[in-house]
């Protein structure tokens, strides 16, 4: 079983375009993240790679239609 550290609005992460990645600042001092594909295939656990602490993104299937707009 896993555990989630917080539940984080998609709107409090920052999107990076050319990486396609949705970062927020991890307490640890890295940031968890999590791709855009990922969000669109139903994912939505962000993960920090330094500590492994986990993130639930709250987020609706549209949200993510202005993020894919950025990329074209």
């Amino acid at each position: 079983m896993e555990t989630i550290y917080d539940e984080i609005e998609i709107e409090d992460f920052t999107f990076d375009p050319i990486t396609q990645l949705f970062q927020y600042p991890c307490p640890c001092g890295d940031r968890f993240a999590i791709a855009l594909d990922d969000l669109k295939d139903g994912e939505d656990i962000a993960v920090c790679p330094s500590c492994s602490l986990m993130v639930r993104v709250i987020f609706e299937p549209e949200d993510l239609e202005e993020f894919e707009e950025e990329l074209k």
